[in-house]
């Protein structure tokens, strides 16, 4: 086995154990120790891939995210023009119980300038290329205009961080004017995010479900 499959290796080894303390003792409560003793590494190789707990739960949502990618569950979709998937891939980020649940954990982490830093360009390197295909998409077969697609593929992976209490600090109210602001403006500006106000309910109703889990 080359050198660099063996580090991949280790590395999913690393967080498959972490995901499984994470979802059992909440991040707070769980360990460097605890991941060592669950992934059965030595603390040397584990520190010599993440030096943190907070370097761990980082790479554990990019990590779910690229093993769940909803942008790939709808690429291929043929019978969807290019708003239909990313409506569709709205719904299926809302059912990703798992990742959903990691996410919220991870909210006071983002206090460390440094570790929010990395989060948000983990987003934009991840997000905004498959946003803009999408768009671009879009455009091209008339589901969505928009003189903006590039600038709406950059904005889009930052939202999730205005939502955000620790770093923004809004009421539950407060939340929700932000979020019908987001859906307005981005309508304004040729993407209307959803079919119709069922669908708009569903995700006020997801917001609302996440709201006590980022509260300080």
């Amino acid at each position: 086995m080359k050198q660099e499959e063996k580090t991949l290796l280790s590395k999913r080894k690393i967080l498959a154990a972490a995901g499984e303390v994470f979802a059992q003792k909440g991040y707070d409560a769980a360990t460097m120790q605890d991941i060592t003793e669950k992934c059965g590494l030595s603390k040397g190789a584990i520190y010599h891939h993440y030096k943190s707990k907070e370097e761990i739960m980082l790479a554990l949502g990019e990590q779910l995210f690229l093993d769940n990618n909803p942008f790939s569950a709808v690429e291929n979709r043929s019978d969807l023009n290019g708003l239909q998937k990313i409506r569709e891939l709205l719904r299926i980020n809302r059912a990703d119980t798992e990742r959903n649940t990691l996410n919220a954990q991870a909210v006071p982490i983002l206090k460390d300038p440094h570790i929010l830093m990395a989060a948000i360009e983990s987003n934009l390197k991840h997000l905004t290329p498959l946003w803009l295909k999408l768009l671009e998409e879009g455009k091209r077969d008339g589901s969505i205009k928009t003189e903006y697609a590039k600038e709406i593929a950059e904005l889009l992976p930052l939202i999730d961080f205005w939502f955000i209490p620790s770093l923004f600090p809004a009421t539950v109210e407060e939340t929700k004017h932000k979020f019908d602001f987001i859906i307005e403006t981005l309508s304004k500006m040729g993407l209307d995010l959803f079919e119709d106000n069922s669908d708009r309910k569903s995700a006020e109703d997801f917001l609302g479900s996440i709201l006590p889990n980022r509260e300080e």
